[in-house]
């Protein structure tokens, strides 16, 4: 249960480390994007963003994704964590419109 921890994080690390050698330096990485890279690109390549049946189709259902796959991982992630996640995912992949107003995080009941 840890390989992919472990695998993510010396992935992050080595990135970090890359970047810091380059010539120009790179930008510091937001708390969301370093959640993602720790926890989720061990499985979730940039193509499962991208895949024909993505559950995630606007802002509020990124969200419940970001939610749902964190509560499979088992990572207790607050809604802050949860919100900076799907802000970088949405930043750097999906550029969904994001509303204003509070929106359930909650995960969507699963059809019987």
């Amino acid at each position: 249960m840890l390989e992919p921890l472990f695998r993510a994080l010396g992935f992050a690390v080595l990135t970090v480390s890359c970047a810091a050698a380059g010539a120009q330096p790179a930008g510091s990485p937001t708390r969301g994007e370093l959640l993602y890279t720790t926890n989720c690109i061990s499985c979730h390549t940039t193509d499962v963003h991208w895949r024909a049946g993505k559950k995630a189709t606007d802002w509020s259902t990124l969200k419940v994704q970001v939610r749902r796959w964190q509560d499979n991982a088992g990572l207790k992630w607050s809604d802050a964590d949860i919100e900076e996640v799907a802000r970088y995912l949405n930043e750097s992949i999906y550029r969904y419109p994001q509303t204003t107003k509070q929106l359930s995080l909650a995960t969507p009941r699963q059809a019987r």
